[in-house]
């Protein structure tokens, strides 16, 4: 019974934050950065009291899931301190969510993530202005799940190479600035052009592949930067097809490596990462495509190869120096 509800928990908390903080809110108010402003502002101070307030994990996750439930009520005709209180219950809760990975298998992350791919997918062209139902719906199975999450916490396997915070602010850079280009675009819009199927299918074999793929540190990051390049190529030559089968593929690769790399984080440093990775790096993407600037973004990939490419040569020339 625990390890359902650790598996409901995780995967439409998940559904929650994409189809109403970060899909629902954003189109309802228009994509303007100044109305829903007070939304990622409050999403970092929660981040710091997920771990600032003295208290255990399980029980700050049932207060802040309340705070959600309260607030969802009035969902989507939020005012400025509403959406500054969502932000600071989401944004607290999202170190804390990713914290309770420590109590799950890989079995149970992956059931998790594919609950969240294919709802959220399945969902995602629901009118946002008409999600309060699922708003609730989704926050109340996460708050009754939270009272029969499992209390040990499996071992992890601390031996595994873990990405670096830069390389994953750039992946989250990277989707996000797609993700919100493409739902803003009704010509290649895959979501809204009938690859409902591709796309789901193609996010659970990107989880599969992704525990399932044992590559090194150098090969497992230029792996996926070349599956978001590909992802981006098909964007500009507009192809919508070949785009979902390699653009969700490559959303469930990343996502669950940078899932087994936070699971290993104490939630101090864990709060602090989520910062950049759920709100600044997210935030910078919105930002790139409410701006039209995507076309850019391959001039970030030709940057960060030349570099990447440089500090494996820099490495493997030390490696060697120390073997001789």
């Amino acid at each position: 019974m625990s390890k359902i509800a650790l598996v409901f928990f995780i995967g439409f908390e998940l559904c929650y934050y994409l189809l109403i903080a970060q899909t629902g809110i954003v189109e309802y108010f228009n994509s303007n950065i100044y109305l829903i402003a007070p939304l990622p502002i409050g999403g970092v101070i929660g981040s710091f009291l997920s771990y600032k307030i003295s208290a255990k994990s399980e029980t700050k996750i049932k207060v802040f899931l309340f705070i959600q439930l309260l607030l969802t009520f009035f969902y989507p005709n939020f005012n400025l301190i509403e959406l500054f209180i969502l932000g600071v219950s989401v944004g607290a809760l999202a170190p804390l969510v990713i914290n309770e990975l420590k109590k799950a298998s890989y079995l149970e992350i992956g059931l998790a993530l594919v609950i969240s791919y294919s709802v959220g997918t399945l969902l995602f062209n629901y009118d946002p202005a008409k999600r309060e139902f699922i708003a609730l719906l989704f926050t109340f199975i996460v708050f009754i799940s939270s009272f029969f999450l499992p209390n040990e916490k499996e071992k992890t396997n601390n031996n595994l190479v873990s990405s670096s915070l830069l390389i994953m602010i750039l992946w989250i850079f990277l989707d996000s600035a797609l993700f919100e280009t493409l739902s803003r675009n009704s010509d290649i819009s895959i979501w809204r052009n009938g690859y409902t199927f591709e796309i789901i299918v193609f996010h659970i074999l990107g989880v599969i592949s992704a525990f399932k793929i044992n590559l090194q540190k150098f090969e497992n990051e230029l792996f996926i930067i070349i599956l978001f390049a590909l992802s981006y190529l098909f964007y500009f030559l507009e192809e919508s097809f070949l785009l979902s089968i390699f653009y969700p593929f490559v959303i469930s690769y990343y996502n669950v490596t940078i899932l087994k790399a936070l699971r290993k984080i104490e939630l101090k440093k864990l709060s602090i990462y989520m910062i950049f990775i759920g709100w600044i790096a997210s935030g910078a993407g919105l930002f790139t495509a409410l701006e039209n600037l995507t076309l850019f973004v391959p001039t970030i990939f030709l940057v960060v190869f030349i570099q990447f490419l440089y500090t494996q040569k820099n490495i493997q020339t030390k490696e060697k120096e120390c073997i001789n």
